[in-house]
Order: structure tokens, then sequence, then C-alpha cells
């Protein structure tokens, strides 16, 4: 558990900041906003102070529910793929709507975009950024059928707030405009309301 005594003093701030090799091992820090912990030495890119919690042990780290870092593998072992894809992705369905870039999916899972981009692809078979599109195709349908919402609001919802952007995206996910999904699928669903009724 963290507690008030794992202060981050200037010396160990300066030593997050320059990678200090010769830190190792003399404390661990963690990010509050990402959920994972380091080495000093890390090469990610350096936190935001008033994020940073400090420990003296790696154990201490993870009883708080901090996950090693997979870039300096501050616990000595190293993630599994697969486990570590499970991370991104579910960091990914909670961020969709926001701006996401290779850069920033990086940052936030402690790799450099090359490993990230292709250890993603051969686990899932598609890029990153392929799965953040489906994704947000996936709620902009699910909101055009479930409500009556303006289109641009739904596309600003789902990560795509340029509204040509958005219907080329979805025609070419879909097939149709989003304004002819909706049309076309509340038509079939009266018709399948009509033949129960008969």
């Amino acid at each position: 558990m963290y507690e008030p005594r794992h202060e981050l003093t200037e010396d160990k701030w300066e030593a997050i900041l320059n990678n200090d090799t010769s830190r190792d091992g003399t404390f661990f820090y963690a990010v509050a906003t990402t959920g994972i912990f380091c080495r000093p030495s890390c090469k990610s890119r350096p936190p935001l102070k008033e994020h940073v919690r400090i420990f003296d042990h790696a154990f201490e780290a993870m009883e708080a529910a901090f996950r090693p870092c997979k870039r300096c593998k501050p616990d000595g072992l190293r993630l599994p793929d697969e486990e570590w894809m499970i991370q991104i992705i579910q960091w990914i369905d909670h961020h969709f709507a926001e701006s996401i870039t290779l850069q920033r999916l990086a940052d936030q899972t402690h790799s450099s975009p090359y490993h990230l981009q292709r250890t993603f692809k051969r686990i899932k078979g598609i890029t990153p950024a392929e799965y953040i599109q489906e994704k947000r195709m996936d709620y902009a349908m699910h909101e055009l059928l479930t409500t009556h919402d303006p289109i641009l609001d739904i596309a600003v919802r789902s990560g795509i707030p340029n509204a040509a952007h958005f219907a080329t995206t979805f025609q070419k996910r879909t097939g149709l405009s989003p304004s002819a999904y909706r049309k076309k699928h509340i038509m079939d669903k009266g018709e399948d309301d009509e033949i129960e009724t008969k």
C-alpha cells in the first residue's frame, strides 16, 4: 500500500528526468494516470510530477494495483504480449472517442510506437488505428439505431468530429451513408414488427 513516507524528493525527481541507471533498485516510481510503475532509468516520456508515486520495492507498487512497465520491466519479468494487448485494448475501449495517435498509445503503455504497432498487428491481425476505427464505427452504428440524436452529435461522440470524414468512413464500413443506414434499419424493424403482429 502506498504510504506518505514514500516521498518524491527532488533528487528522486531528477533521477526520473535523467533516466539515472545508478538509482535503479533504490526506488520505483508509478504514474497514477497510467497505472504503470517503472525503474528510475525508464526511457519512457517523463510523467507530470503531480502524478508520480514513489515506492521502495516493486512488490509494493503491485500491491497498490500498479502494473509493471513493458519497457523497463521493473519487476524483472516480461509481461506476456497477449496480456499486454488486453491492457491496450481495454484502454482504447475506454478512450476511443478521444484523439488517439500511435505515439499517445505508446506513451500510455510505456513502449515504442514501432514495437506496439508490430505486436498489435501480430496478435490482433489489424493495426491499432484500424481497431480504433472499428470501435468508433461499432459505437456509431449502435447509436444510430438506438437514439434519435443528430448524426453530427453521434460522429463527435464516436471520435470523428468532421462530418464529411465520418460519413466517408461509415460508408466504407457499411456500404451506406449514416442517414441511409438508420433509415434502412428502422424500416426493416418496422417490417419485422408488422410480421409479428399478423
